[in-house]
């Protein structure tokens, strides 16, 4: 492979994958604009005109922040490699600090997390509290957005830069093996931030109190002893803080497992309906969801490590990215940059998977609830939550986690 091979070859992928994500996300939005004048058969009781519409409308305008961030983050690609970007950072840093050492190296990473997050923030402010705020839906304000920007850069100075030092450490000392040792750091660390992310890291962001004793209460102990479930606790989030979206999760791992219920959800869903959601959650869990997609994170990033070692014995890896360091860092910066430009086309079958994870957690919930309850708060929550119900099926395929209304809503009725 030649540097300008390697070129052209990454510029063919980032135009391919570019062009292609601008057309589905042109695609989609035609197509739920198409179906804005009528509400689907199976919805028309439950879901009025207006909201149906309201939720069209929303996707559309997303669907235009959407395209925007594509070209934005394609340029942004682009500039930071071919552009020069990554090697002038290197460089600048190298006139104060030595040149592959981790301070260097660590220094070097986290000016790209910086400007990264620099590029995105207009984008973010326009969504937040233009888009979302448009639809009703956005509640933060600019104080509230500015403190958790600040919060989130403490965390990632406090926790990130030690783990990119300990990561860049592990390249430069572990010899060729250093991928394995990299794979088992990161795979703990991830284990470590399952553990601690309930009680330390999210209770920063949000305010967590316990749910209230009553007949809610009741219903979903009820549940879990049902399920063999047992959690370190029921909470209800101040999610309402941000947005008017709601939602229930349950987060952790261990002993640390929690539940988690949005008041949003609260206030929106009647307690059979949020039994049901609940149920759907739980259902993850007895599915080993969370377990199988950690297998599937182990052996993907243990597959990705290898081949980073690998490139970074190749110097048409570095000079075809526009680099002419070849440090661990500089390694490290152009694999995470130009990765997701290679992967693009993989979207589909991790998509796949995730919906197939979301019929399991659905077979689960009706087997131990009753599945119109079920159904009505998931169509409560497409309304609610402004989801439209005429997704593009191929733009669909690609980024829903979750299977489109329509097909989800016919399964759970069939079942």
């Amino acid at each position: 492979m030649t540097n300008s091979s390697f070129s052209l070859i990454f510029v063919f992928f980032l135009a391919a994958t570019t062009a292609f994500k601008l057309w589905l996300a042109t695609r989609h939005a035609r197509h739920v604009h198409k179906h804005r004048a009528h509400v689907p058969a199976d919805f028309a009781e439950a879901i009025s005109l207006s909201a149906h519409q309201k939720a069209a409308d929303y996707t559309v305008a997303r669907s235009v922040i959407s395209r925007a961030d594509v070209i934005i983050s394609a340029l942004w690609v682009l500039i930071l490699t071919l552009g020069g970007v990554l090697q002038w950072l290197h460089e600048a840093w190298a006139d104060v600090l030595q040149t592959g050492g981790i301070a260097h190296g660590v220094a070097f990473l986290a000016s790209i997390g910086v400007l990264g997050w620099l590029v995105d923030l207009p984008l973010s402010i326009y969504r937040t509290f233009f888009v979302e705020a448009r639809f009703g839906f956005n509640k933060m304000t600019p104080a509230l957005f500015a403190s958790d920007a600040a919060k989130t850069a403490v965390l990632a100075a406090v926790i990130g830069l030690p783990v990119l030092a300990a990561v860049l450490w592990l390249m430069n000392a572990m010899g060729t093996l250093w991928w394995l040792w990299v794979w088992a750091f990161w795979m703990g660390f991830n284990l470590l931030v399952l553990l601690i992310y309930p009680t330390f890291i999210a209770p920063m962001f949000n305010k967590f109190s316990p749910l209230e004793d009553g007949p809610m209460r009741q219903r979903i102990e009820a549940l879990l002893t049902r399920c063999g479930f047992r959690s370190s606790g029921l909470f209800v989030m101040d999610g309402s803080r941000r947005s008017a979206h709601g939602n229930a999760y349950f987060t952790g791992f261990g002993n640390s497992k929690r539940i988690v219920f949005f008041d949003t959800l609260l206030d929106k869903l009647d307690p059979p309906e949020i039994e049901a959601v609940l149920a759907h959650e739980l259902g993850h869990f007895r599915c080993r969801h969370v377990v199988k997609r950690l297998a599937l994170m182990a052996v993907v990033t243990l597959a990705m490590l290898w081949i980073l070692n690998q490139l970074m014995q190749a110097p048409w890896f570095f000079a075809g990215l526009g680099a002419s360091a070849t440090t661990t860092a500089m390694a490290l910066a152009l694999f995470m940059t130009a990765l997701p430009v290679f992967t693009y086309a993989l979207s589909p079958l991790m998509s796949a998977w995730s919906r197939k994870h979301e019929f399991e957690a659905d077979a689960y919930a009706v087997a131990r609830t009753d599945k119109e309850d079920l159904v009505n708060a998931l169509v409560k929550l497409y309304r609610d939550n402004a989801a439209t119900l005429t997704p593009d099926p191929l733009y669909s395929n690609f980024y829903d986690s979750h299977p489109p209304a329509a097909i989800r809503i016919e399964r759970l009725r069939a079942a």
